[in-house]
């Protein structure tokens, strides 16, 4: 039978459209990398400039704005080959442009769309990756130290461990290692930079460490939110095709979550007597980021546990032994990415060890091979070993991403405060926004703010009289 026979016109294949080439695949893959774009810009942007004290929201949002566009520059000039190209270690690839139009338009490395589609979807996952490790190191960080530490980190530590693990040349795939779309890659690689670089940084002012309130909770919720729906992108988009298993994937990553949030908010109310929206947002996020590693490869009731696990132990970690821990006190971790990332990622991989289903190994895999979870080892007695050996993976696998970011991160850090201080002055830590870029968040309303100091000042309307903070003026006339 001919083509023309066969397909109808919109779907016969043509230069822009090869024979390899699948538009529903490629339609989906463009839009779930888009909504993980949305989880950062401008999600994690106003979650972060909504969750931290007033006179931080700018530079907080600012960091992850800046952190956006520069991994975007540098994946695209060399880390995606990096982390996706060719081998010169078993952790590393060349670094290598992927600008021109041959590569960007021949096949990804899997799937059945261009290699741009692949660059651009693995881009935004790079760049969440760094805005993780800014929760950490908010409120004090020097925006210039911040500059730097970004494409540095970008190239000596995402790429090992996106190439070890998602790359199928790479050491720990080959070993059959796990990570549904991050768990590990992702969210232990920030939750372990982030708390190491915080070690380095330093800590807030004791004041801002004792009382560091949200300045807008609705617009922290707001970004939260945005971070919950884009979700479906993060962990729906990995199979890298319009699938059963990719449907499966988001209906877990939602039901994880929900789970998740209510065990958070329950233990609140049971210890503290009070719901907290804060800690349903900490429940949300661990949620998200325990099912990543499990996503497609786990049956609903296993996702069910997972959220049950990811409300409760993280919880424990942070409200429990961090509190009474004064070595974990010593570093001053804001957004406590240790725990929500660091902690729920790793538990994420392990409970993937545990509950990944054969058959769904299967459909994300296309071989079940040696991918089984350890009950399922023991429910099939002639595959024990195979799921003790899963879990022995899943722990080296943590064990790897957990000293390659130590290492890493401090020796970056180190060298960068060779250069420039890695924490503000303290008197400009008193100051906060204004001092670091000479800007404020709430420059005309609010008490405290200083419409006058804004790049632009006056009203853009000769007619209109701008409102005077009078409790400022209070303070003027007093000292003159």
């Amino acid at each position: 039978m001919s083509n023309d026979t066969a397909f109808p016109p919109n779907l016969l294949p043509d230069e822009a459209s090869p024979d390899w080439f699948n538009k529903a695949d490629n339609a989906w893959q463009l839009t779930a990398a888009t909504l993980v774009g949305l989880q950062s810009i401008p999600g994690l942007m106003i979650l972060y400039g909504g969750g931290v004290k007033k006179k931080w929201a700018v530079n907080s949002a600012f960091m992850v704005l800046y952190a956006f566009a520069c991994v975007m520059f540098c994946w695209v000039t060399w880390g995606y080959r990096m982390s996706f190209g060719s081998k010169i270690l078993p952790f590393w690839g060349e670094a290598n442009v992927a600008l021109d139009q041959k590569f960007l338009l021949d096949p990804a490395f899997l799937g059945k769309f261009p290699s741009a589609t692949m660059v651009y979807f693995q881009s935004v996952f790079a760049a969440i990756t760094l805005i993780l490790i800014a929760g950490a190191v908010l409120g004090r960080m020097n925006f210039y130290a911040w500059m730097i530490f970004v494409p540095l980190w970008l190239t000596f530590s995402y790429t090992f461990t996106a190439f070890s693990v998602w790359y199928p040349h790479g050491f720990l795939a080959k070993m059959g290692l796990i990570d549904y779309s991050g768990g590990y890659v992702i969210h232990l690689s920030s939750g372990v930079a982030g708390y190491t670089a915080a070690y380095w940084v330093g800590p807030r002012l004791t004041k801002d460490r004792e009382r560091f309130p949200p300045n807008n909770i609705l617009l922290m919720l707001f970004g939260a939110g945005l971070l919950w729906m884009g979700w479906t992108g993060f962990n729906g988009g990995d199979p890298y095709v319009v699938s059963n298993d990719a449907s499966l994937a988001v209906l877990n990553t939602h039901l994880c979550t929900a789970t998740s949030l209510l065990t958070w908010v329950a233990l609140d109310i049971i210890f503290f007597r009070k719901a907290s929206v804060i800690g349903a947002v900490q429940g949300m996020i661990t949620g998200l980021v325990c099912i990543t590693p499990a996503a497609g490869v786990v049956q609903g009731w296993a996702a069910i546990i997972m959220g049950l696990c990811s409300g409760s132990i993280p919880w424990i970690t942070m409200m429990v032994i961090h509190k009474n821990s004064e070595l974990l006190q010593k570093v001053d971790d804001t957004m406590a990415v240790l725990h929500t990332h660091a902690i729920a990622g790793s538990l994420g991989g392990i409970l993937t060890g545990l509950f990944a289903e054969p058959k769904l190994n299967r459909l994300f895999y296309g071989s079940s091979g040696h991918y089984i979870g350890l009950f399922y080892g023991f429910h099939d007695k002639s595959r024990i070993g195979s799921g003790v050996r899963q879990m022995g993976v899943q722990f080296t696998g943590i064990l790897f991403v957990v000293f390659v970011n130590v290492l890493t991160t401090s020796i970056i850090c180190i060298l960068i405060r060779l250069v420039v201080p890695l924490r503000m002055s303290n008197e400009d830590l008193e100051i906060g926004d204004d001092a670091a870029h000479g800007e404020e968040a709430y420059a005309i309303w609010g008490n405290g703010d200083r419409q006058e100091n804004s790049f632009y000042r006056g009203s853009i309307n000769p007619k209109i009289e701008l409102p005077v903070n009078t409790n400022r003026a209070a303070r003027r006339a007093e000292k003159t």
